[in-house]
């Protein structure tokens, strides 16, 4: 889930790679949930294909899962031996570290325009980007068609409509009206999307030039919301929403058990395979549709230590051409980071990129977590941890949401010296 960014077509993305027999290595985030639709697969095929237009240049690729590249990438840093291109999760402490080249000193200027605006902006560190959008989400609000026909509703467009649905649906049983998955798994993104969604200037983690603004009283406002009427009424199902995860709540939505939830593309297969007959429609606003929806990016990035900028930058312009976008795209159900392949998958009535429509569509509008901030992973980590708090029984929306706002204070400062 993905900008004018200076010259270099000098750099990188001539097609020339300066120099014979150049070996780069690239660790990479699996994207598959098998073997038979792994990322090494891609990547293997686009690193052959390369190889048989750049004779000279060898490019290495280890794929590793998402519970393990992160690490895996750190400890090659922290052990002196950086690869060359890393597809991880966050680039900023690396940036901070000085340790990754500016995608300028790579990109040839095309590469650099197709890329979707926010998501470049998003990449950048101190004003100067660093990260690379890789691959792209947004998310939209998924609800059962067949509980919402037995409850003679339609999709809500405001958080009252969304309340009045859910009490609706309780009454002829669902399980889980309105599926609130504040668990520590991924609470950090269901609760931006709420924060976006919260009007009155409520505005996610952040204000416009970056400072953490948690505890505002638009953010206030939306949680008091969500405690006083969805979850003090019972409207979010047996599990507490501080205990609910991420994959729980998709799980029982493809069981035929959730009326609605916040979801991201690979909901439309986990759902579809278990045949449930499902819509999608924006988030809901306070009194209208939300200001924005929550994007997500994963990064593309280049360590200085082993040189071969020439290279990196033409193996980068190639992997982001708008057919090699566009293939990784339709693979994985994600959507695409540059505007050419984005365009072609908007005009495309193929059922694949059909499906993802709605959620391109949040994409001009969305907003994503403060990734260049190197504080955020402390943010994201105490939000996982602590914001299910302010729903539970004798809770307090105001109390958690201003002590995470001390907590994101403090790690902004410990950051900053």
């Amino acid at each position: 889930m993905v900008s004018a960014l200076g010259m270099t077509a000098a750099l990188g993305g001539c097609g020339s790679t300066g120099s014979s027999d150049v070996t780069l290595r690239l660790v990479a985030a699996d994207y598959g949930d098998s073997a038979a639709n792994s990322s090494k697969k891609y990547w293997d095929a686009l690193a052959e294909e390369y190889e048989q237009q750049h004779p000279d240049v060898k490019v290495e690729v280890s794929v590793y899962s998402w519970n393990d590249v992160d690490r895996k990438v750190k400890e090659m840093v922290d052990a002196g031996h950086a690869p060359d291109l890393a597809q991880i999760g966050a680039y900023a402490d690396y940036a901070a570290a000085g340790k990754l080249y500016p995608a300028s000193d790579l990109l040839s200027i095309r590469t650099q325009a197709d890329f979707l605006s926010q998501l470049s902006d998003a990449g950048q560190w101190k004003h100067t980007q660093y990260g690379i959008p890789f691959a792209a989400s947004t998310r939209v609000l998924f609800y059962n068609k067949t509980l919402f026909a037995k409850a003679g509703i339609t999709p809500p467009t405001t958080w009252d409509q969304l309340a009045a649905d859910a009490a609706a649906l309780k009454a002829k049983g669902v399980k889980y009206p309105y599926a609130l998955p504040l668990g520590p798994e991924e609470a950090q993104a269901e609760t931006m999307q709420w924060l976006l969604s919260g009007g009155n200037g409520g505005s996610g983690y952040t204000d416009d030039v970056g400072t953490y603004t948690i505890d505002s009283a638009a953010n206030v406002a939306t949680f008091s919301w969500l405690k006083d009427e969805l979850v003090d009424k019972d409207l979010t199902g047996p599990v507490a929403p501080g205990k609910l995860n991420r994959a729980a709540a998709f799980a029982a939505f493809a069981d035929g058990q959730v009326g609605m939830v916040n979801g991201h593309p690979t909901l439309i297969q986990q759902a579809g395979k278990k045949g449930v007959k499902f819509g999608m429609v924006p988030m809901p606003g306070r009194t209208g549709k939300a200001r924005a929806s929550m994007g997500v990016a994963d990064w593309m990035m280049a360590f200085k230590q082993n040189g071969h900028a020439d290279q990196i930058g033409g193996f980068l312009d190639f992997a982001y051409s708008r057919k090699n976008v566009l293939e990784f795209s339709r693979t994985y159900g994600l959507l695409p980071v540059t505007s050419s392949a984005s365009n072609a998958m908007s005009a495309s009535d193929a059922a694949p990129d059909k499906a993802l429509h709605p959620f391109l569509d949040q994409l001009p509008t969305s907003e994503l977590y403060p990734v260049g901030k190197t504080s955020w992973a402390a943010v994201s980590a105490a939000v996982k941890q602590n914001i299910g708090q302010a729903l539970a029984p004798g809770g307090s929306p105001s109390g958690v949401l201003t002590r995470l706002q001390s907590t994101a204070t403090a790690a902004d400062s410990s950051s900053a010296s």
